[in-house]
Parts: C-alpha cells; structure tokens; sequence
C-alpha cells in the first residue's frame, strides 16, 4: 500500500521528479564513466606491451626506463654498449631480444631504430601483433615504416621521403640521406602509432659524419659509400626482452643489473607500470572524488525537493492523516518517493553510460589510442548503485521525519 502511494505521488508530479530523475542519472553516469576510463586507461597503459619480459637500459629509474622506453617520453640517460647488448643477448636464459635506439625525430615525432625482430615480438593488448595496413616492412637501407598516426596527421603515403632531424627539438636535418616510406601500420592505440621507425644501420648511416652530438664541418658522406661501410650499431638505448622460462626472469634480472662491465638496470614492466600508477594516484582519486561529489550533490538536491515539495504537499499529508494513516506510514511514503527517484535515476545513469561507451569507444581509441571496455557492471559498480538507493533513502529521511511531525490541525489550517 505505501509503495503505490509513493509511486501515484511521483506520478502526480511528474516533470519535478523527472528532472531530479535526470540529475541523479547524469550524475550516476558521470562517476561510472570516470570509473571506466580509470580502468580503461589503467588496462590501455598495461596493454601497451605484452610478452615482453624485461626491459634492459643504462641504469636510471623504472618508471623513467619504461617512459621513454615504450612511451617515448623523455629521454635515457646513457646508453648501453653494443658490446653489452650482445653479452646479455648470448645469455642462455635469453629467448629473443630486440634493441631500440632512440633520439632523433621527424617532425615533432619520435624515430626508432630496431631491427625486424621488433616486429614480430612486440606484442599489444594481450598478445596482438604488429601488422601493416599499407606497404611492406624495409628493406632497404633508408626505408621506414610510419604508425597510423604520423601518417594521418603529415598525410604521408607509400614511397613519400621523409627526412629524420637530429635530436628531439633539433633544426638540424639529415638532408643529404633522405628515407623512403615502405610501410603504415595497423592502428595500435600505443605508441607505435606516433612512431617513425627505422632500422638500426639506418641510425648509423644517418650519423656517419656526425661527432660529439654535432656534424663534421664540411664533411659530407655520399650515400653509395655510406652502404659500403660496416654500419654495426656502436650502442643502443635500450633492448625488450623474453626469456626462455618465466622462472628465470628474476634470476636475468639480477645478472643484469650486476653486469660488471657497465651499470645497467631490467625492470619487469608490470612492475614499473605499477609504480608508475602509484605516482599518478594523487590525481586518479582526486578525479573521483570530483565526480563522487556530483552523486552527492544530485542526492542534496533531491532532498531539497522532497523539502519544498512538503508545503505544497502539507494537506495532502493531512488528509492521509484524516483517513487514517499512521505517522510513520507518511514516513515510509516518503522515504520509499526517494529511494525510488535514486533507484530508477541510478539504472538510467547506468544505461546513459552503457549508451555513451558505445558511441565514443571508437572515437576515443581512434583519437587518444585509448581501449574503453564494454563489459558487464562490475561487483564495484553494482555496489555503487545499492549506495545511491541507500543513501537516496539517507537524505530523505530529514524531510520525512518533518512531515512525520505535522499534524492534521497544522495541515488542514489556512494560512492568510
């Protein structure tokens, strides 16, 4: 009997109720949304690169190793000798390795020198691989393969030159030994997309007639007698490994950074991204605290209505008084008015947010590389809509106790 008098009162006003509706809803969908890029940033981040077992640089900090490693931000700082690559790359518990040479760019957009087994055991979002959507991979000397993003945005196509600049925020370039565009890949949402990559004689070829960080005045290598030189990589900033058995990892691990011939550091890249999240959550939970806010706002607002609603509403509470409705029957009413309001506001929030994924999924990976998952509403989020209803009902409770409180005279006075 309460339930239908709390639901025939929604009813009598509707457009009151339907806007709170609307607020509690935007507001439910705005906190799950954080939620779900939190979880999706966290898990695009993870998926960045997968299979690799240990990243090997010049000995610094995790984090900063894995940043400018796999994100390409920042910068190493030392390199380790080829000398080195190939000691820790003959180590029996090695299953395959591939080196990485960073620090020139090309337009505002990092160049990578590796070599073809970069290819094919760089592996993203849970074991997916590197594919070409155009072109082949090089085989030349100076031939490249762009991400999907360098392409779109400097509209390069298949057999455009580009020409790598030296350093980050360089404007010298090597003009005299231009590269030929052979392959776009796949759209990746990783760093790869924003990434010119090359191979690593390449790197030495462009530096041939380059000392100390600056070219050899005057002196100009021609490119037929650059192909004919020993192009060995002389160092490398870093090298993704995999080792033969995962029982091994933390025993590499540890050979490693005790190399004796240089200081050298493997970091295992769940743990660096770990730590990397440690540093951001100052932020992450600053995030939600701003969108757990706009719920209780949303619930503050509510309550304010059931409030100015009672002075409308103080004869009809004593007409339920008059026919014989307990005090606590006009409480119950009230608080089942609310709890109903938070319950049907906090399922179409969740269908707002379900009807939202589906529309900027594939604008979000497309823009920022970032995988937002449609799943089922987690255990954390169907816990999050019981607290709505409760605490729908929570605030309620400050107006339904006033009501409790009127009397049939004070309701069925006129007041001039």
């Amino acid at each position: 009997m309460t339930l239908r008098l709390a639901i025939a009162s929604l009813l009598a006003r509707a457009l009151t109720v339907g806007m709170t509706i609307l607020a509690i809803a935007l507001s439910v969908a705005l906190f799950l949304g954080v939620e779900k890029v939190r979880t999706g940033a966290k898990a695009s981040f993870a998926d960045t690169i997968s299979g690799t077992d240990l990243i090997v640089g010049a000995r610094s900090g995790s984090v900063q190793l894995l940043l400018y490693s796999v994100f390409r931000i920042g910068n190493a700082t030392n390199n380790v000798t080829w000398e080195s690559y190939q000691d820790i790359a003959g180590r029996p518990e090695v299953d395959w390795i591939v080196p990485i040479s960073l620090g020139d760019s090309h337009r505002q957009f990092r160049v990578m020198g590796t070599t073809r087994a970069f290819f094919e055991h760089y592996k993203y979002r849970q074991g997916r691989a590197l594919e070409v959507s155009e072109g082949v991979l090089m085989d030349d000397l100076f031939d490249t393969v762009i991400g999907t993003d360098v392409a779109a945005t400097l509209g390069y196509d298949i057999d455009d030159p580009i020409i790598v600049a030296h350093g980050l925020a360089s404007f010298t370039e090597h003009k005299d030994q231009p590269f030929r565009v052979t392959g776009i890949l796949e759209k990746t949402g990783t760093p790869v997309d924003r990434t010119v990559i090359v191979s690593m004689e390449a790197i030495e070829a462009i530096h041939v007639d380059w000392q100390s960080g600056a070219q050899i005045p005057g002196q100009s290598t021609p490119v037929d007698l650059v192909r004919q030189m020993d192009l060995t990589p002389k160092a490398i900033t870093a090298a993704l490994v995999g080792v033969e058995s995962p029982l091994q990892t933390f025993a590499l691990q540890r050979a490693i950074n005790e190399y004796p011939q240089e200081p050298l550091l493997a970091i295992l890249p769940g743990v660096a991204l770990q730590e990397l999240w440690g540093i951001v959550g100052i932020a992450e939970n600053a995030l939600l605290a701003v969108s757990a806010m706009v719920v209780v706002t949303a619930l503050i607002g509510m309550m304010a209505t059931i409030f100015s609603s009672l002075s409308e509403r103080r004869r009809e509470m004593a007409i339920f008084r008059a026919m014989g409705a307990r005090p606590a029957t006009i409480l119950g009413m009230l608080v089942l008015e609310a709890m109903v309001m938070a319950t049907v506001g906090a399922l179409l929030g969740l269908v707002l947010l379900y009807i939202g994924l589906i529309i900027a999924q594939p604008v979000v990976d497309s823009a920022f590389g970032l995988w937002l998952p449609i799943d089922a509403p987690t255990i954390r989020e169907v816990w999050l809509i019981i607290g709505v209803v409760c605490a729908g009902a929570i605030v309620s409770l400050m107006p339904a106790f006033r009501a409790y409180k009127m009397s049939i005279a004070d309701g069925m006075m006129v007041k001039t």
